[in-house]
């Protein structure tokens, strides 16, 4: 009896220990954030990847040796991909977006633009393709706001553009 309750509470002990890992698993998913400034008249991009995403699509996209962690080079590979698959478009033309940088906060991996707002601004078109072309259940989440009411708009499946009315 004594071993058994041993190999109970070494058990359970054993579960609570590894239980936060469970959860590290990838999700598959990113949200971004299209956020109007009235004050600098620019249209400001946040995108916040899980950084246990980031890490295994580097290694797919960039070669075995991709580091998102450690490596300010893959750092950069990886924000200059997001931005090369998020593009926005008004009145059939693509808007320009400037890289502001990138971070890793530990748990997210954050990659920002900017551009400025055109002088009429009716309608924006979006394409959020990041991480799609190597897994297809990605969902990349985009929420505008600062310009009406919160609009979300969900890239997932085949979706390749969505717009929204302002």
């Amino acid at each position: 009896m004594k071993n058994s309750n041993h190999f109970i509470i070494m058990l359970i002990l054993g579960l609570l220990f590894a239980a936060p890992y469970s959860f590290a698993h990838q999700q598959k998913s990113a949200i971004s954030t299209v956020s109007f400034n009235p004050r600098t008249h620019s249209i400001e991009i946040m995108h916040r990847f899980r950084i246990h995403d980031a890490e295994h699509a580097v290694k797919h996209i960039f070669g075995k040796d991709a580091d998102i962690i450690g490596s300010k080079k893959t750092q950069e590979q990886f924000s200059n991909y997001v931005n090369k698959h998020f593009s926005m478009f008004t009145a059939g033309s693509e808007l320009k977006l400037t890289s502001i940088g990138y971070e890793n906060d530990g748990q997210f991996f954050w990659v920002y633009q900017e551009t400025s707002e055109p002088q009429v601004l009716e309608k924006l078109s979006i394409s959020h393709n990041a991480l799609r072309d190597i897994w297809p259940s990605q969902v990349n989440t985009v929420n505008i706001e600062g310009k009406g009411k919160l609009q979300t708009m969900i890239f997932d499946d085949s979706v390749e553009l969505l717009e929204v009315t302002f």
